[in-house]
C-alpha cells in the first residue's frame, strides 16, 4: 500500500509511546534509546540539554559529608589517668589478662600499693585559642589529660572546672588558631530534625554516626541518671562509650549537644546536654573553675493517686500522705536552708512565689536558676493544713555532688 507523502513523514504512533516511556521507565538509560529511534539528522539539528546523572558528585548533596568536613577538624580524642590507691584486698579478677589491658602499671600477684586507671572519651574545640568541651565524667579525678587533634598533634591538657552535676568540664591546651566549632540553639530544635554525631567511640577515632532527634526535655530521672541537673536531649543516632563529650550536630553543622550517656541495654537510645545549657555552665567553669548554684536541700517526687497510695501502704516509707497532687518532700537534708527553714518530710509543695507548681522538676529548675541568697515562698500542706514558708536558698554544698 502506497503512503502519502505527510504519512512517510510521520513516526509510527507506538515508536512516539515507546519513547516517552522509556524516558519515564529507564531514567538515564533513556537518552541511548531515544538516539536509536529518532532520525540522525533531527539530533543534529536539536540541541541536546544536558542530563544531571543522579550519581554525579553525589557528596555535594550529602550534607552530612559536608557537616563532617567542615567540624570533624574541631572534634579531639581526650585520654585520661589517675593513679590510685589499691584496696585492701583486692579482687581476683584484677589478675585477668583482659582487665590487664586497661591498667597501665603490671599488677603484681598479692595486693599492689597503687594501679593506674585510664580512659578515653570526645571533646571538641570551643575558641581558636585551645579550649575544649567534654564530659565531666571523662576527666573526673584525672591525674594526667592529652589531647589528640584529627591531624595527629597531641597536647598537655589542664582542667579548667567540672561540673558533676551537669557533667560538663572545660580544658585548656597551649595552642593557638585552631580549628573550632560553631555554636548553635538547642532551644530550637524540634523532634524529627537530622542531627550528627563525631566521636570516638570504643576507640575508633573519627567515627560518624546520623540520625534524628527522637525526643527534647528528657528529665534526668526518665534517663536513669537522677543526680545530674539537665534536661536531655534524646537521638536514635548511634553513641557508645567513647562518644562522651562529643558533639551533637544539626544539619547546618552547628553544635547543638554534648554527648553524654546511654541507657545499658537499649537498642538506638542516646542522649545529649543541650547546648545552650553547656555554655551557660562552661561560661562560668572558664572565668571561675566552678559552678555556683542554689540548693534548698530536700529530696522529693511529684504526686499522684497511685504514687499517694503506694506509699502510705510502705510501712517503711515512715509517711502519711494525705493528698494526691502537689509535691512531696520526701527527706530534708540536715542543717540544709530547707531544714533551718522548717521544711519536713512529708510536706506537700503546692506553690512557691504565688505560681502553683506541677512537677518536682519545675522546683528544681526555678531553685538553680534563682541567685543564691533568693527568698521563696513556698506554700505547702501538713497534716490537712496550710503552711507558708520562706526559704533562703543557699550555696550548692560540694559533698552533695
Amino acid at each position: 500500500m502506497t503512503q502519502s507523502p505527510s504519512q512517510q513523514n510521520q513516526s509510527p504512533q507506538w515508536r512516539t509511546w515507546l519513547s516517552s516511556a522509556s524516558l519515564v521507565l529507564c531514567g538515564a538509560g533513556a537518552a541511548l534509546l531515544t538516539t536509536a529511534l529518532l532520525p540522525s539528522d533531527s539530533l543534529q539539528n536539536t540541541p541536546q540539554p544536558a542530563i544531571a546523572s543522579p550519581f554525579a558528585r553525589a557528596e555535594d548533596a550529602n550534607f552530612i559529608t559536608r557537616v563532617v568536613e567542615e567540624v570533624g577538624p574541631a572534634v579531639v580524642r581526650i585520654n585520661a589517668s589517675r593513679t590510685v590507691e589499691a584496696d585492701e584486698e583486692i579482687p581476683e579478677i584484677f589478675n585477668d589478662p583482659f582487665f590487664r589491658r586497661f591498667f597501665g602499671d603490671q599488677l603484681p600477684p598479692g595486693m599492689p600499693d597503687r594501679r593506674t586507671e585510664r580512659g578515653a572519651g570526645s571533646g571538641f574545640i570551643l575558641s581558636d585559642d585551645g579550649k575544649i568541651l567534654t564530659n565531666a565524667h571523662v576527666v573526673d579525678g584525672a591525674d594526667q589529660v592529652t589531647v589528640t587533634l584529627q591531624d595527629g598533634r597531641v597536647f598537655d591538657g589542664e582542667v579548667l572546672g567540672r561540673d558533676r552535676l551537669t557533667d560538663v568540664a572545660v580544658i585548656q591546651i597551649q595552642a593557638e588558631d585552631l580549628p573550632s566549632v560553631r555554636i548553635g540553639d538547642s532551644d530550637q530544635i524540634r523532634p524529627g530534625e537530622w542531627v550528627i554525631a563525631i566521636g570516638n567511640p570504643l576507640g575508633l577515632d573519627s567515627t560518624v554516626t546520623a540520625g534524628i532527634i527522637s525526643a527534647t526535655g528528657r528529665s534526668s530521672g526518665e534517663v536513669g541518671v537522677g543526680d545530674k541537673r539537665v534536661d536531655f536531649i534524646q537521638t536514635d543516632a548511634a553513641i557508645n562509650p567513647g562518644n562522651s563529650g562529643g558533639p551533637l550536630l544539626n544539619a547546618a553543622g552547628e553544635v547543638i549537644g554534648v554527648n553524654t550517656a546511654i541507657i545499658r541495654g537499649a537498642q538506638g537510645l542516646g542522649f545529649s546536654i543541650p547546648i545552650n545549657r553547656v555554655q551557660e555552665i562552661s561560661d562560668q567553669l572558664i572565668e571561675n573553675g566552678e559552678v555556683e548554684r542554689s540548693y534548698l536541700g530536700i529530696r522529693m517526687i511529684t504526686l499522684n493517686p497511685q504514687i499517694a497510695e503506694e506509699i502510705n501502704e510502705d510501712p517503711n516509707s515512715g509517711l502519711v500522705v494525705e493528698e494526691e497532687e502537689g509535691i512531696l518532700v520526701m527527706r530534708v537534708m540536715q542543717d540544709s536552708p530547707a531544714d533551718r527553714a522548717g521544711l519536713r518530710a512529708g510536706d506537700v509543695i503546692q506553690r512557691i512565689d504565688g505560681e502553683e507548681i506541677e512537677d518536682s522538676q519545675e522546683i528544681q529548675q526555678l531553685v538553680e536558676f534563682s541567685p543564691i541568697g533568693t527568698v521563696l515562698q513556698v506554700e505547702l500542706r501538713r497534716l490537712g493544713q496550710d503552711v507558708e514558708l520562706p526559704v533562703k536558698t543557699g550555696p550548692f554544698p560540694d559533698d552533695q555532688e
